[in-house]
């Protein structure tokens, strides 16, 4: 099948830049594309989508079932050149190393190119990229591109070194601080955000072609287009007519997710509460994704019709579910970074807290405290710096255990047809009986 699996010996490689270099080269080239982001991860996926002009889809390995990847590779990347970028290092995955980016090369059939980054090292270049090629034999290691060369001497002895060893170079690119993305608290700041994305797209590309093999990289990347397969079963939508609420404060959905409750037949509808807007008042459903709710929550605070429209989509009846910065925003204040608090929702009787940073991190396993919201195990995952500081009578929405089957207690509150918590959701995980849970 084959396709392309960007990855790295660890995260800070220069992966991103290559990948968004390629992406826009092999567009430039008119060429179609297909990327992918392998794992967890809402940002990285935006700056995709820019370089390649297509819908980035996440692979998660760890959070998504077999059977959904096979699916999701069919259609998304068969008959395409398939470029993925891999998270963290390529054998990284959860806690039992389950899950990780050479896992998906090797359900999908990916071949793997790592980007090294060579500014601290010669000739022992060879032995790092021996051990990650050798490492497992049902992962293909194609080839290496060099990052981050100092000079055309030090290009010169880590290409000597690799040839020794047999090894394929795809490129090299020198040290060039323009080819450097500023960076938030979950990550890189988001694209949106990026005044001058455009040009940095295009000048990471004038690199990769300039300095990489891209006609090679094309070839491995090109996915054979496939029969259709089966559908597995997905996620239910949360109703027939859902809000989703989109803009710079509530920015993390995964596509596969929305695709699914589509294909289930569910019609969605986007509103920006940051625009002054309030969800359909025909919907039957309102979803507040996660995304950076604590950088403009005066701003949210203020909104109005948002309020108005949420309130009234509770007394209709509709079903109201937040993740992450969607569940803060439903809680009834959210204090800031400078300590001001900022009156919410009040849907849900919570307060939460930017004030003192805290890195809550790792995959979980949700399952539903009762049918009433949801009615199958999840896999999910949680990444956020706030907290709780308050939290009044509800009933909880989840029981949660960490990627090694840990049990941390129930998480997430519920009130009528209102619901929450700190978890983003991913995907159905198999019954207990099942390989997964």
């Amino acid at each position: 099948m084959s396709g392309l699996l960007i990855a790295a010996p660890s995260s800070g490689s220069g992966k991103t830049t290559v990948t968004l270099g390629l992406l826009r080269a092999l567009k430039n080239a008119g060429l179609k594309i297909a990327p992918g982001k392998a794992g967890p991860d809402y940002i990285d996926p935006a700056f995709h989508t820019a370089a390649s002009g297509e819908v980035c889809f996440n692979f998660d390995p760890w959070g998504m079932r077999p059977e959904l990847l096979n699916v999701m590779a069919a259609g998304h990347g068969g008959g395409r050149h398939f470029v993925v970028e891999a998270m963290m290092g390529l054998f990284d995955g959860a806690s039992d190393g389950s899950g990780s980016p050479a896992d998906l090369a090797a359900q999908l059939d990916l071949s793997v190119v790592l980007v090294i980054d060579c500014a601290r090292m010669s000739h022992s270049v060879a032995a790092l990229a021996s051990g990650y090629r050798d490492f497992r034999k049902d992962v293909r290691v194609a080839g290496v591109i060099l990052n981050r060369v100092g000079s055309v001497r030090h290009e010169a002895m880590l290409r000597v070194a690799l040839e020794r060893v047999g090894f394929t170079i795809f490129g090299a690119l020198s040290t060039d601080e323009a080819l450097k993305l500023p960076e938030r608290h979950l990550g890189l700041v988001q694209a949106a955000e990026h005044e001058a994305l455009e040009e940095f797209v295009e000048h990471a590309a004038s690199r990769v072609e300039q300095h990489c093999d891209v006609s090679a990289l094309a070839k491995l990347a090109r996915r054979d287009a496939a029969d259709a397969l089966d559908v597995p079963a997905l996620l239910p939508p949360l109703g027939q007519r859902i809000a989703v609420a989109r803009d710079e404060a509530f920015a993390f959905t995964y596509p596969h997710l929305l695709q699914g409750w589509r294909g289930q037949g569910a019609e969605l509808t986007f509103f920006s509460p940051l625009a002054g807007e309030a969800p359909n008042g025909r919907a039957d459903a309102v979803y507040l994704p996660g995304g950076y709710p604590e950088l403009h929550a005066g701003r949210i605070a203020a909104a109005e019709p948002f309020f108005v429209g949420m309130r009234d989509a509770v007394k209709r009846g509709a079903l109201v579910y937040g993740e992450c910065g969607g569940y803060m925003v439903l809680g009834e204040a959210l204090v800031d970074a400078t300590g001001a608090a900022h009156a919410m929702l009040g849907l849900l009787p919570v307060t939460t807290s930017f004030e003192r940073r805290q890195r809550h991190l790792g995959l979980r396993v949700a399952r539903p405290a009762d049918d009433s919201i949801f009615r199958a195990p999840m896999r999910a995952h949680e990444f956020h710096y706030s907290s709780v500081v308050q939290a009044g009578k509800a009933e909880p929405l989840f029981r949660v255990e960490d990627a090694l089957g840990a049990d941390l207690g129930p998480m997430g509150m519920k009130r009528g047809r209102v619901a929450g918590s700190y978890l983003h959701l991913i995907d159905l995980a198999q019954d207990i009986d099942g390989d997964r849970s």
